[in-house]
């Protein structure tokens, strides 16, 4: 074993990075190569093929099955000259990643040989099992049928020889058994809503549009290192290792000049990624040792999770030709910081204003204020299912810990945004404004200039920050999709802008009999009265101090925000009775689509546990326990030795230190056995509970702490054990790139 281990080892010493050449073209000739964006559209349409794509892409115009055909027939075209015999509809289930079933496009050609087709009804639908696939209940085994349906708003792309279509993912009788569907009606439901508030301000926006800009983290492991950890081929973390000597404490890495093998891993990574029209921007190196960060420029927000589901899938293909492997659990070492998705999340018109970016007059900014202010209330309401839409068994290891947000839900402002969110609470309503004729209206509020972009300090503790012209949701896992935050929050901030609507127009019929002749405008003044009701409301859910401490967990309880830390429990938010209204009055999911991904929520926490307490009793049990018994087998035949040797007083004296680590050793092998056999008898117990979420609870409460119990005392062993009988990579050989 420990051959094994010491050559692995020194085979990352000679890893030399790939020659990575960059295509001779710049970035800006190459990308999108692999899409069929509007470009190849024009190209291989009809003209009126064309301009009806457009509408559906821009204007959500309904698709008319008839111009399927040609449109397949354009893709076919633009695919087989690319040198692709292969279609797939690519969805994304409730697996967190993403399934694809590849068909060729050979069909028979009625005289014994064969034609390569593609026809519209092949585009537009297929039929994979939906059986298979986590559905809560929805489907059983022997209720297999499902349906994939092309989602046109998210571009066709090619993947070596295969012609990829995002598409969603239903069951036989309706209901969403993915991610796409439910995203694609709670960007709906927040155009249309945020749509008729800007008409206060605006009457010609036609279309509101949320945003996304994604930030992934990630580590990067040597790949013969990884093959020698189990727990991380089997889990995505390592379940036991002592700290590195050296980690993250110096600072040194953050920022820091990327490693060669790293930097050329980069640079093929965003070349692939370019090709496919995910605009990347940013890499550098991230806190941790051997953790990294890619981020692009934002987009849509159907494009860009689809954009994200994708880089994870092409960063594993890319990272193993350079002798890596990638990790994307949020927390795959302990002891220093984990990874997440940090969500840069906004709205914008089709006229291109950034209804959360301040403005130059004083109707812009009351326009601003008013999309700041209910977007806290969507985020006041709803900040236990926020928390339920980030939380899974792996980021749970992340959330709370010393370089992530708490597991509460707040949002940080600024000073500034602050400042005149409470000026437009507490000034006196005649001193707020007035209106001047046709000059439009003057409000008392100062001009804001200085926190356009960059005005606020930055508070890395807030899971739910304002940033200067977007709001950036920290807490999104590392591995999760992005798609469960952002049908959360888009349907939360949804339904704020329609009750805010429903209560200024009702506000408005009240007051606009006082107004008429006066030349002043009651929609203004209903606005503002709305406004100042909602600042008051949701000023529970703004902090702008240290989410980490104690004190403000106790004052987030008394400020009525949830502070539940278990897993299952918070999954529960999603049934409660305030979820289940909002989802269905915006036609985002129903109460059986929502039940049942809870059913796979716990089941898959279930899982998760139940293969890391196995793989964690496995190596306990037949690698770390006779490993250290043969190392403290040897340190008795050194007490043996000794004692034949040097007369009894001196023996004593000089064996006192290998009695003390043989007691030492038998003291922990058995805390180990003890804990190990604990845990196989709590994992039956539960096991025998049929309820997925009591189960759920069950792993949670009774299982996930002995695993750390006995991890305490592995961590123990792996400082006495002689490195060089120690069976698994150690954290200061996996956590620094040679």
């Amino acid at each position: 074993m420990e051959t094994l281990r010491f050559q692995v080892v020194g085979e990352a010493f000679k890893k030399k990075p790939l020659d990575v050449q960059a295509p001779a073209e710049r970035p800006t000739k190459y990308f999108g190569r692999k899409v069929f964006n509007r470009e190849k559209m024009y190209k291989y349409l009809p003209k009126e093929v064309y301009a009806t794509m457009i509408d559906v892409m821009d204007n959500g115009a309904r698709l008319d099955r008839k111009i399927a055909d040609a449109v397949a027939e354009g893709m076919k075209q633009w695919a087989t000259e690319e040198r692709v015999t292969h279609y797939t509809h690519w969805f994304q289930p409730l697996t967190e990643g993403t399934a694809e079933k590849h068909d060729s496009f050979i069909e028979h050609d009625g005289k014994g040989g064969m034609i390569e087709e593609f026809t519209g009804k092949l585009l537009v639908q297929q039929e994979p099992d939906a059986s298979s696939f986590p559905s809560g209940g929805i489907r059983s085994t022997f209720e297999a049928r499902g349906y994939s349906a092309w989602d046109p708003t998210s571009p066709v792309f090619i993947i070596d020889d295969t012609l990829c279509i995002p598409t969603i993912f239903i069951s036989y009788s309706g209901e969403a058994l993915d991610y796409k569907a439910p995203l694609l009606k709670a960007l709906h439901a927040v155009n249309v809503a945020a749509t008729e508030v800007c008409h206060y301000f605006d009457p010609t926006v036609k279309k509101v549009t949320s945003n996304l800009g994604w930030e992934q983290e990630y580590f990067l492991v040597d790949e013969g290192l990884y093959a020698a950890r189990p727990d991380l081929l089997l889990t995505g973390r390592t379940l036991m290792g002592h700290d590195s000597a050296k980690n993250q404490q110096m600072d040194d890495h953050y920022f820091g000049s990327i490693p060669e093998r790293v930097a050329a891993f980069m640079r093929e990574l965003e070349i692939v990624a370019l090709e496919l029209g995910i605009p990347c921007k940013t890499r550098h190196n991230e806190v941790a040792p051997n953790q990294f960060e890619l981020a692009p420029i934002f987009e849509d927000t159907n494009l860009a999770v689809d954009h994200n589901m994708l880089l994870m899938s092409l960063m594993k293909r890319v990272a193993r030709k350079h002798g890596f492997r990638v990790l994307l659990h949020e927390k795959p070492f302990a002891g220093i910081n984990g990874s997440g998705k940090h969500n840069n999340w906004s709205l914008s018109t089709d006229n291109g204003v950034l209804l959360h970016a301040p403005g130059k007059t004083p109707e812009q900014n009351l326009r601003f204020a008013t999309f700041i202010v209910e977007t806290l209330m969507g985020v006041y309401r709803h900040n236990g299912l926020l928390k339920a839409s980030i939380m899974s068994a792996t980021n749970a290891h992340r959330l709370g810990a010393n370089e992530a947000p708490p597991a509460i839900i707040s949002s940080f402002l600024g000073k500034q945004v602050s400042e005149l969110l409470d000026h437009i609470e507490k000034a006196d309503k005649d001193d707020l404004f007035s209106i001047n004729g046709k000059q439009g209206m003057k409000m008392d509020i100062p001009e804001i200039p200085e926190i356009f972009i960059d005005n606020t300090d930055r508070n890395r503790t807030s899971p739910f920050a304002f940033t200067g012209n977007r709001f950036e949701f920290r807490a999104v896992g590392s591995e999760a999709n992005c798609a469960s935050a952002m049908i959360a929050l888009n349907s939360a901030v949804a339904e704020a802008l329609a009750n805010f609507k429903k209560r200024v127009d009702a506000r408005i019929k009240e007051i606009e009999n006082d107004f008429e002749g006066s030349g002043h405008n009651p929609v203004m003044h209903a606005v503002i009265d709305v406004l100042r009701e909602d600042i008051k409301t949701c000023k529970p859910i703004r902090f702008d101090g240290n989410g980490y401490s104690d004190e403000w967990i106790a004052e987030a309880e008394k400020r009525g925000l949830d502070v539940e830390k278990s897993c299952p429990k918070i999954f529960e938010r999603y049934l409660d009775p305030e979820s289940i209204e909002m989802f269905e009055s915006l036609g985002v999911m129903t109460r059986k689509e929502l039940e049942a991904r809870n059913e796979v929520k716990w089941e898959t926490y279930t899982k998760k546990v139940q293969i890391e307490a196995r793989v964690l009793g496995d190596l306990s049990m037949n690698h770390i326990i006779p490993v250290a018994t043969r190392y403290q087998s040897e340190l008795v035949k050194n007490v043996d030795s000794v004692a034949m040797v040097f007369a009894p007083d001196k023996a004593k004296v000089l064996n006192a230190r290998n009695l003390k680590l043989i007691e030492e050793i038998a003291e922990r092998t058995s805390a180990i056995e003890t804990g190990v056999d604990e845990l196989v008898n709590a994992r039956k117990v539960a096991n025998k509970i049929v309820d997925e979420h009591e189960k759920a609870i069950a792993y949670h409460d009774q299982i996930a702490p002995k695993l750390d119990e006995i991890r305490y005392q592995i961590d123990k062993l792996e400082l006495i054990v002689d490195d060089s009988m120690w069976p698994l990579p150690k954290y200061r050989e996996l956590l620094f790139i040679r």
